[in-house]
């Protein structure tokens, strides 16, 4: 008996035993793929549900009463210390709103004269930046704790926290004014419980690459330290307020 010719050429073997291999494979890529893609949207929902909340928790409100350190002295308001230290705390997620109320050439006196107006009802907290210029002035100590302590004390009254930044006064002032300066911060910050800041220019004081050509003022670079230093206490404070209703 004759049998028909086979027509075309055989497969080798190797190729017919790669087919389930190949399938098996095309199966765990689709796999893959689908797991990835879920994985992928899930943590879209997980996303768009943390902005969410974000954007609906209330912004704590916090104000900067200050002088010109914290005022922005020659800097656009962009780059003013309010602005950049709500930026750097946006950045971590936290819902912030920090009004600049520094004045030029203040004095502690100065902050206390416009305290009711510089400080309205419904702000979550206070950094009290004040002394600088006292110390430049070489005023008594003493006024300048008389007038901060009454600053806190009312702004305790109305139910607004308080952190302190303290300030060191010029060393050329002679050792005795300097220990009494420097002292009154942290007296102030245990007499009232408050969060201290040490030294409101720590970092800076007297880098000429940091500071404007007066040697007494940050640069825009200047004002990202001290926002980059004062950070963490700034979220220790933040940490200590009343949860909002």
């Amino acid at each position: 008996m004759t049998y028909p010719a086979r027509t075309g050429s055989r497969p080798e073997r190797g190729q017919i035993a790669s087919r389930p291999v190949l399938r098996r494979y095309g199966r765990c890529v689709a796999l893959v793929q689908s797991l990835s893609a879920l994985f992928l949207f899930a943590l879209t929902l997980a996303l768009s549900a943390a902005t969410m909340a974000q954007a609906q928790t209330p912004p704590r409100k916090l104000v900067v009463l200050g002088d010109s350190l914290s005022a922005g002295y020659n800097l656009p308001g962009s780059a003013a210390f309010p602005a950049v230290l709500e930026q750097a705390l946006r950045q971590k997620g936290i819902a912030i709103e920090i009004v600049n109320a520094g004045v030029s050439g203040d004095t502690a006196q100065g902050g206390l004269e416009r305290l009711d107006w510089s400080v309205p009802d419904g702000t979550d907290g206070v950094i009290l930046e004040l002394g600088a210029n006292d110390a430049l002035r070489g005023l008594d100590p003493a006024t300048t704790k008389k007038a901060l302590d009454a600053i806190i004390s009312r702004l305790k009254a109305r139910g607004i926290p308080v952190l302190l930044a303290g300030m060191y006064a010029p060393r050329n002032l002679g050792a005795e004014y300097v220990t009494r300066f420097d002292g009154l911060f942290p007296q102030l910050a245990e007499t009232y419980g408050l969060v201290l800041y040490p030294f409101f220019l720590e970092g800076i004081a007297g880098d000429r690459a940091l500071n404007q050509a007066d040697l007494l003022h940050p640069t825009a670079e200047g004002v990202r330290v001290i926002v980059r230093n004062i950070l963490p206490t700034v979220e220790r404070f933040l940490a200590t307020l009343p949860a909002k209703p």
